[in-house]
């Protein structure tokens, strides 16, 4: 018995497997297989050779080396043996494009380019992928418009394209690959976690320490399925690490600087809400309510003249390196802090130095 889900091609398999994600989103199922009762146990890599036009086993080990291949449920290795009544799937970080991605003149504020990749610093608002909701106006349309004249690029091909990618609302630096061997290099990078990615956040309450590491394993909150949370004992979620650096504490905010060991879905918002500390105006995980502070009507207005000021979630992706896939040249770019943030800080930089006047 055969259940697919789409139809089988071997080309929605990433050369690199899975994008890896700065905050890993949640997994698609792009295909899947149930074994037959008859089935003799057989390799997973020569089970889904046989199923998949076009496929080659060397892409499909790939893919299992990446955790795109599941049996059950469970990340498995291409020797793993398929048995009866086996559901095998293959995943990926992003919906399968149902339609032809449409090229929409969206303005890119392009940091770096070359011909084997670009960086672009994306604004908060900008949906990365297309989806459930959001099949156009989104930064995968503004790239096929960018490339529309580059018979090389083809913006539906996986084997190109956005290597990583952050939250709608979240701003700062993503790398796209423009060529095959670019995707598998980088994605191979940011798997082994070998690439450098900073982010500044703006979170409620003063920092008790001056540096300091967040551990506990991250999962889906089983009381709100659009909410990820910690899960600090047991075998739930996934293992999760963040390193922060206190930059500034501004009486009832402080800004930080955030170092993620692994990329787990809204791993610096959930882990920063764990600690007692919500990312400013996160309206997700209770950042948009005033958690700190006095209850005076000037305070009030104060705060939330700040949230109009930066109606999301205050956090940005400021640094990002990584090796040239080609040259093997060390890469490193810094974005600056939006507007809309530095505003932010701007308006708690005052009133920490004048916070009797306003109190």
């Amino acid at each position: 018995m055969i259940d697919n889900i789409n139809n089988t091609s071997i080309d929605d398999i990433e050369d690199d497997g899975l994008i890896i994600s700065d905050e890993e989103q949640e997994l698609y199922e792009h295909f899947r297989f149930v074994a037959e009762k008859g089935q003799t146990l057989l390799r997973v890599d020569k089970f889904l050779v046989v199923r998949m036009e076009n496929a080659s086993r060397n892409r499909i080990q790939q893919a299992a080396e990446a955790s795109c291949i599941l049996a059950n449920g469970k990340p498995v290795k291409s020797n793993y043996r398929v048995k009866p009544g086996d559901v095998i799937s293959i995943v990926m970080d992003r919906p399968r494009y149902e339609n032809e991605i449409i090229a929409q003149d969206i303005p890119l504020d392009i940091v770096y380019e070359d011909s084997e990749l670009l960086v672009v610093n994306k604004p908060a608002g900008l949906v990365v992928h297309p989806g459930h909701g959001n099949y156009t106006g989104t930064l995968v349309n503004a790239l096929a418009y960018h490339f529309k004249d580059n018979p090389d690029y083809d913006v539906n091909d996986p084997r190109m394209g956005l290597v990583h990618r952050i939250d709608k609302n979240t701003s700062g630096l993503l790398v796209v690959a423009k060529t095959p061997n670019a995707k598998t290099s980088l994605g191979k990078q940011f798997f082994n976690k070998t690439t450098k990615r900073q982010y500044i956040a703006l979170v409620w309450g003063e920092m008790e320490n001056e540096s300091g590491t967040i551990e506990g394993n991250i999962g889906r909150n089983i009381k709100d399925r659009l909410q990820m949370a910690v899960f600090p004992e047991g075998d739930q979620g996934k293992h999760a690490v963040t390193h922060y650096t206190t930059l500034e504490n501004l009486c009832h905010v402080s800004l930080v600087r955030c170092q993620l060991e692994t990329g787990r879905t809204h791993q610096i918002r959930v882990h920063m809400k764990y600690i007692g500390h919500p990312l400013f105006n996160d309206e997700r995980y209770g950042g948009d309510k005033i958690l700190r502070g006095s209850v005076f009507s000037k305070y009030t207005q104060f705060v939330q003249n700040c949230f109009s000021i930066c109606p999301r979630q205050a956090l940005h992706a400021k640094t990002l390196g990584f090796i040239h896939p080609v040259t093997g040249e060390e890469m490193n770019f810094t974005s600056k802090i939006p507007s809309d943030m530095e505003q932010l800080l701007e308006k708690w930089r005052d009133y920490s130095t004048n916070r009797k006047n306003i109190n």
